[in-house]
């Protein structure tokens, strides 16, 4: 007795799997967009995003310089530290460099003449009102003009060029440091987005979803030196190292298996 008659089998219709496919695969896209795209709660021409105010303040460990002008230019050479240039057997190479100022552990800088001045938590506007206060008097019409000289910020995680970037003009936002590292990857996760930030000795941790307009109104909108923003990968990402590399090529002997007693069977 036969007991698996295949004449006796009903006959799949290959073009009805087709379209069935087409739609699971059209309803996968659709819920893999969603979790792609960037600001989708955004609506056209909309001004109404309140923007985070942003004045970036000095913290401990940061490098700045600090240059000393006046009309008497001779006078404010006191206020500076030296120029110094590379040389090798006598002759120049490069250009002039100044020194810069530490912001030490208790937040001061200390100054050539004027001594010890406190700069952490003082804004750039801050600390120049400040020390030109204290150079009228000793010096007609003076200027001052601070930049901090090692302002980076860093980019992990799943994006197409991680690293640390200097930001010569001290001001960014969390969007162009990730367009300096060259986009997120595809698998990365875009909705959970982590900012750490050192406040004080403290970190602080700032998350961000990039799919919504919100990231707009984050604390963590414009970054700040020295922190640090994390992609991770999503959840398939994740597991492809683990999951795909034991059963990826059991399922695919299973799927090949599936598609050719099909095609037998339509026959």
């Amino acid at each position: 007795m036969n007991f698996f008659n295949l004449t006796r089998m009903p006959k799949i219709r290959i073009p009805l799997i087709i379209p069935t496919l087409f739609l699971i695969m059209l309803s996968f896209s659709c819920r893999t967009v969603k979790k792609v795209v960037y600001f989708q709660n955004l609506e056209n021409d909309s001004l109404v995003v309140s923007m985070p105010s942003f004045t970036p303040v000095f913290k401990q460990d940061d490098f700045l310089s600090i240059i000393v002008t006046g009309e008497d230019l001779e006078t404010a050479k006191i206020y500076n530290l030296p120029a110094t240039v590379a040389t090798n057997q006598g002759y120049t190479i490069g250009n002039p460099a100044l020194y810069g100022y530490l912001v030490n552990s208790k937040g001061e800088i200390s100054l050539p003449v004027l001594g010890k001045i406190k700069a952490e938590g003082k804004s750039r506007v801050e600390l120049e009102e400040e020390i030109v206060a204290l150079l009228e008097g000793h010096l007609k019409n003076p200027t001052v003009q601070i930049q901090i000289l090692n302002f980076k910020v860093t980019v992990l995680g799943d994006v197409k060029s991680p690293g640390t970037f200097k930001i010569p003009n001290e001001r960014i936002t969390v969007l162009e440091a990730i367009g300096l590292a060259g986009d997120l990857r595809m698998s990365g996760e875009r909705e959970n987005i982590k900012v750490i930030r050192d406040s004080s000795g403290v970190k602080k941790e700032y998350m961000i979803n990039l799919t919504t307009k919100d990231v707009f109104r984050s604390p963590a909108y414009y970054l700040q030196q020295n922190d640090v923003v994390y992609v991770q990968p999503n959840v398939a990402a994740r597991s492809e190292g683990t999951f795909w590399k034991t059963t990826g090529p059991i399922f695919i002997s299973i799927t090949s298996l599936v598609i050719t007693t099909i095609s037998i069977i339509a026959r």
